[in-house]
């Protein structure tokens, strides 16, 4: 069977890498028979001028083109500068924020690590593929342009993208060499990096596991009136150690998660033209606020602008 095309991310489908009904990731990154995708983001223009927590069982690639950016993982803040990259191994939970004063535009490679082997060979997967995907110390990978190495990767990737950009006939061949390359070179540093041998305290071992589980918890029942109790009993801790466990991995509370992820579902209605959010008030109660005037403080902390005014933004938009 022919590979469908994949047809150019549009607008709408940029800004569902970060709007989606679940925290793990965009949906469509190509196909089964040719897990890769591209996509080119402006930070700027997302919404809330960020992509939020999310993980995906595709590895991804971020080649910064222009500005500042910074991305969180569960342990480490990254920043990234115009010319550098960054990897990122599956299901690894991370977040893109915007640097103050500055604006992004980055590409990010989304691919699935089946693209390599398929699902066939388990000797060259244990061989080439687990070193890196099961290896503590490759959860992400700066890839700077002070290294042979490193420099090589960022032209594989530049490549990589014009490759995708153009799609002539074969260039599912020829982008799935350059990923090869890429990745042979991210095993030549995996070697370098020395392994984990103690235990990471028996505490935190299931913290990101906690967090994901947290993070589903919140997503499918903002809009009711849940407490910290509801989202630590949701994943079978005390209030206490939840808070302990939100500060270790995100470094929020839960109820910080919790407001922001409401102002940005709140944004998400407003955007879409949502019924609900015909009138401000309509859209406080929706999105799990029952004081208007709360609605509208807490708006205004992560937007530096009222719901009004964001509202009237999208219908000149």
């Amino acid at each position: 069977m022919i590979p469908e095309e994949v047809p150019e991310i549009t607008a709408k489908e940029r800004e569902a890498y970060s709007i989606n009904d679940t925290p793990k990731g965009f949906k469509r990154h190509g196909d089964i028979e040719f897990p890769f995708a591209v996509y080119h983001i402006v930070l700027s223009e997302m919404n809330m001028k960020l992509i939020r927590w999310h993980w995906h069982n595709e590895i991804e690639l971020i080649y910064l083109k222009s500005g500042r950016l910074e991305v969180l993982t569960d342990e480490s803040s990254i920043i990234l500068n115009e010319g550098e990259g960054l990897f990122i191994n599956q299901n690894v939970l991370h977040a893109i924020h915007i640097v103050k004063d500055y604006d992004a535009e980055f590409t990010s490679f989304v691919f699935h690590p089946s693209i390599f082997f398929g699902y066939g060979s388990a000797r060259l997967s244990v061989q080439y593929l687990t070193p890196i995907l099961d290896n503590e110390r490759m959860k992400y990978q700066f890839i700077d342009k002070d290294h042979e190495n490193t420099q090589l990767m960022l032209s594989l990737m530049k490549d990589l993208d014009s490759l995708y950009s153009e799609r002539h006939v074969g260039y599912e061949l020829l982008c799935k060499s350059l990923l090869c390359n890429i990745w042979y070179l991210l095993l030549e540093i995996s070697s370098t990096k020395v392994p984990i041998i103690t235990e990471r305290p028996k505490r935190t071992i299931h913290d990101e596991l906690r967090i994901k589980e947290a993070i589903h918890y919140i997503e499918n029942h903002f809009a009711e009136q849940i407490t910290l109790e509801d989202i630590a009993a949701s994943i079978h801790i005390s209030k206490s150690e939840c808070c302990r466990c939100f500060k270790r991995v995100l470094h929020i509370t839960p109820f910080e998660y919790l407001m922001k992820y409401r102002i940005f579902y709140a944004t998400r209605m407003m955007q879409r033209h949502d019924p609900s959010a015909e009138s401000i008030s309509s859209l406080a109660t929706s999105v799990g606020f029952g004081n208007i005037s709360y609605f509208n403080k807490v708006f205004k902390k992560y937007l530096q602008m009222t719901p009004t005014e964001f509202k009237k933004n999208c219908l000149l938009g």
